[in-house]
């Protein structure tokens, strides 16, 4: 590896796959002094995160809302009167935000709206010679949508959380978004947001114990049927904890850019594309695997260059040494079989005619389709969610969509004929698999067609 650039380069990919390319579960995560000091500050010792998650969320199914007051008080220095935002000032907040920005907002969801309507989401019944088979598709009765605070505001998560949802017909959606530290304020551009979504419910609190008042409820918090959006370890935690009483849409872990390019790419824009993915956090992961040593380092070069007048240069230099890296191989083909292997949350083709390789990808949560369709055009505003799979879980899991807020229920309504003949079957192996109960039930119905 060559560690003396801000980007390092890889020659060796069994020394990137044991470093940037290794995949760590949940458990594997390596917690910092400054987490575990706030931990034994909070709790009086020092506990491991997921003990914490734990007592956040004991405290919030036995004390409701005066545990979410509490926590707003301990973690966020936030002395909240009242934890739901007024519906006054969720209306308000779209005069309160540049002209531009409420403009873009409204953009934003339209296409991200327009998109998820087309996706096929349909019922069906086969009413044949038998009587009737098919499934009904309803949408879930609520959702709750955690939009992280933390460093920057994120209207466009609560966009591309709460509107397939919308689609799909979810009735209740509850907001929930920690408070301003110290101020308990919401910022304007997520009420914004919210404005343009016509949501009428926003709660201030985050973290374990927002987490822990979707699943089971409180006086101020409805209880909902599934909990969707990315947010820190703690939140993380806690819907693993929790997933069972209640729905999750997964774990989600550092988002992730993997960029596929070729000596054809121009290294100004790959460097431009690896930054922006490195600015989210300093566990965020910006790869570059290409066949061109030259390109590799001229890509450096460019992030070196660029990274100077940006506004979170520090944090993108931490994710660029620790996390991120150029990998050469030897062709393009093997680019893929890498891309297939790491399964990257966002993967973007900056190699010529892009659309030829589309079949070499097996797993990816979105592929971006050359240097004009990049991935900050996700994002934002091209329509699909943003919120994709990370974690190497795009091996089975999909970015979020309007499957995830409906439920299928299986319809069964065999007319006698076949009741009677098909119950000689179902008898059959009920006693191959010593069931004589269902058995019986079985042989109950034979001869009655």
């Amino acid at each position: 590896m060559s560690s003396d650039t801000i980007l390092p380069i890889f020659d060796d990919l069994d020394e990137a796959r044991a470093t940037v390319l290794k995949r760590r579960s949940l458990n594997e995560v390596e917690v910092p002094a400054w987490i575990m000091d706030s931990l034994e500050k909070l709790f009086g010792e020092r506990i491991m995160p997921a003990e914490a998650v734990t007592r956040i969320i004991r405290s919030v199914r036995e004390q409701g809302d005066a545990a979410l007051y509490d926590w707003n008080r301990r973690i966020d220095g936030a002395d909240l009167d009242d934890l739901a935002v007024p519906e006054a000032e969720i209306d308000a907040a779209l005069d309160q935000i540049p002209a531009d920005v409420a403009d873009a907002l409204r953009l934003a969801a339209r296409r991200i709206e327009a998109f998820h309507r087309k996706q096929p989401v349909t019922g069906w019944i086969d009413a044949g010679a038998e009587g009737s088979l098919g499934q009904l598709v309803r949408p879930m009765d609520s959702v709750g949508v955690y939009v992280a605070g933390g460093t920057a505001p994120l209207p466009s998560s609560l966009l591309m959380s709460v509107i397939p949802a919308q689609v799909a017909g979810v009735e209740q959606i509850v907001l929930v978004t920690p408070p301003g530290r110290g101020t308990g304020q919401v910022p304007p551009v997520i009420l914004a947001a919210a404005a343009v979504c016509g949501l009428r419910k926003v709660i201030r609190v985050g973290g374990a114990q927002a987490i822990a008042a979707l699943a089971y409820g409180t006086e101020t918090v409805p209880r909902v049927a599934k909990i969707v959006g990315p947010g820190n370890l703690f939140v993380t935690l806690a819907k693993q904890q929790v997933f069972g009483d209640v729905g999750i849409d997964g774990l989600p872990g550092p988002t992730e850019t993997m960029v596929i390019a070729d000596g054809s790419a121009d290294p100004g824009l790959a460097a431009a594309d690896l930054l922006a993915q490195a600015e989210h956090d300093v566990v965020a992961s910006a790869l570059l695997v290409t066949p061109s040593r030259a390109l590799a380092e001229a890509v450096s070069a460019e992030v070196a260059r660029r990274m100077e007048d940006l506004s979170r240069a520090e944090i993108i230099a931490q994710s660029m040494r620790s996390r991120s890296g150029a990998m050469i191989v030897r062709d393009l083909p093997q680019a893929f079989e890498v891309a297939n292997e790491y399964a990257a949350e966002h993967l973007c083709l900056l190699v010529d005619d892009p659309w030829r390789w589309i079949g070499a990808v097996r797993n990816a949560g979105g592929i971006f389709l050359g240097e004009g369709s990049f991935e900050v055009l996700g994002d934002y505003v091209a329509g699909p969610s943003h919120v994709m799979p990370t974690g190497g879980t795009a091996r089975f899991a999909s970015p979020l969509n309007v499957l995830d807020f409906v439920k299928i229920t299986s319809l069964i309504g065999l007319d006698p004929a076949a009741v009677s003949e098909l119950s000689r079957a179902a008898a059959v192996l009920a006693r191959a698999e010593a069931l004589t109960a269902h058995a019986a039930a079985a042989e109950a119905r034979i001869g009655r067609g």
